[in-house]
């Protein structure tokens, strides 16, 4: 299927969602949040067997450069509304997936950009990479959970600092807040990013649904009922013919080396 304003391929167990707007740095339409929502669908509902991990990137020297104010400026009360209605369902279509979801920052990721890959499992970025919350400086505040998310990755105070001020971050800042989990170069992000993801990917995909699970319901505090849920899926784990495989092929290759010690 073809889509106006988005790059869609499946290739090696990796999703890529690219967003296709080059020319306005893509820049976020409701056309192409449509579309986005839609291929997000189409990858939760995908088995396993042909997605195992979802990339999102933008074509180009931008991630995403945010919402087009050009369409943003001219919006009815009700189509404002409409699309930050619109604009929840994706960080949630993301959120919620079932599908381990990694951003791909390649440049510019601003505003709405931004607020997509703070909704992200995982964000890696090439060198130089900027991104910010600048909505203040329009007289506005982010109204993607920007300000909440990025709150729950850095802290507090550096987030009121950030989204303040409006000012530009570095990927190599944010990977130091523990935002960005690696930094690749210019030259070679593709490639890199394929490699990291082709590693997730080969995860046994219900290990991963439950991973994801644990660490978002951890954000709002660990509680006896969550230590519980951890458990069990350990016990289940444990007890699968996946898990007895490894552990024993592990315990058998320590014997084996210990025995070549001696």
């Amino acid at each position: 299927m073809e889509y106006r304003h988005i790059l869609f391929e499946i290739k090696n167990r990796i999703a890529w969602i690219t967003f296709n707007r080059e020319a306005h740095l893509n820049a976020m339409n409701a056309i192409m949040m449509d579309e986005i929502i839609q291929v997000l669908d189409m990858v939760h509902k995908a088995d396993s067997k042909e997605v195992g991990v979802v990339v999102i990137t933008g074509a180009g020297k931008a991630f995403m450069a945010g919402a087009d104010i050009k369409e943003y400026a001219k919006q009815t009360q009700a189509e404002f509304d409409a699309f930050q209605i619109k604009g929840h369902s994706l960080y949630t279509a993301i959120e919620k997936n079932s599908k381990v979801i990694i951003a791909a920052i390649n440049g510019y990721a601003f505003g709405g950009g931004f607020e997509i890959a703070l909704a992200c499992d995982m964000i890696l970025a090439s060198a130089g990479a900027k991104m910010g919350l600048p909505e203040i400086l329009l007289n506005l505040i982010p109204g993607g959970g920007g300000t909440l998310r990025l709150a729950q990755k850095i802290g507090v105070n550096l987030a009121n600092e950030i989204v303040m001020t409006g000012r530009t971050v570095l990927a190599e800042e944010m990977q130091v807040r523990g935002v960005v989990n690696y930094i690749y170069p210019r030259e070679s992000f593709k490639e890199n990013v394929t490699e990291f993801a082709s590693n997730i990917a080969n995860q046994l995909p219900d290990r991963l649904q439950t991973i994801k699970q644990l660490t978002q319901e951890a954000i709002n505090g660990i509680t006896p009922e969550l230590q519980q849920q951890e458990a069990f899926a350990l016990g289940k784990f444990y007890n699968s013919l996946e898990g007895q495989e490894k552990i024993q092929a592990f315990y058998n290759n320590s014997i084996n080396k210990n025995q070549e010690k001696k």
